[in-house]
C-alpha cells in the first residue's frame, strides 16, 4: 500500500455521503484510502458500494471479535491510516470511526472532519477543522494546492 494523502474514514450506514467525499478529493489531484473500496471479494461477507448497507452490518456485527476476518479489516484499515497524510471522517459516523479518529491523532495526523455535529464534544477539539459541508471543504482543498 502506498501513502496517500487521505484516510477517508466513516460508517457504511452513511456510504451516500462518503463516496462524494471521495470523489471530491479525487477530482482535486489528491490520493485517498476508503474503506468503501475494500470489497473482500471471496470472503465471508463480500462488501458491495451498491449493496444494502444493513444488510452488510448485520452479517458483520454477527460475527464473533477474534473472527479472522475481523482481524483481517482491522489489518488493513490501520495499516492504511498509519500510510496517510490526512484523517477524514464523514459525520455522522460511528463508534470504530471515532475510535480511528483518535488513532489519527495519537499518530500526530492532521485531521479534518465534513458533516454537521449532532451536539458538541469536548474531544472534537482534536480536528483541526470541521467543514459543515462538502462545499466548504472543496473550497479548502482548493486553496491547499
Amino acid at each position: 500500500m502506498l501513502k496517500t494523502d487521505f484516510f477517508i474514514a466513516g460508517r457504511w450506514r452513511n456510504k451516500d455521503n462518503i463516496k462524494p467525499v471521495l470523489d471530491l478529493v479525487r477530482a482535486n489531484g489528491k490520493s485517498a484510502y476508503c474503506f468503501l473500496e475494500n470489497d473482500y471479494k471471496g470472503e465471508i461477507i463480500e462488501l458491495k458500494i451498491d449493496g444494502d448497507p444493513e444488510v452488510f452490518m448485520a452479517r458483520l456485527e454477527d460475527l464473533p471479535q477474534d473472527h479472522p476476518f475481523i482481524q483481517k479489516i482491522f489489518d488493513i484499515d490501520m495499516k492504511a491510516e498509519r500510510e496517510a497524510e490526512t484523517f477524514l471522517l464523514v459525520f455522522p459516523a460511528g463508534i470504530a470511526a471515532h475510535i480511528e479518529a483518535g488513532v489519527a491523532y495519537g499518530l500526530g495526523k492532521r485531521c479534518i472532519a465534513i458533516g454537521e455535529l449532532e451536539k458538541t464534544e469536548t474531544l472534537y477539539n482534536i480536528f483541526d477543522h470541521i467543514f459543515p459541508t462538502d462545499r466548504t471543504f472543496e473550497h479548502w482543498l482548493i486553496s491547499e494546492r
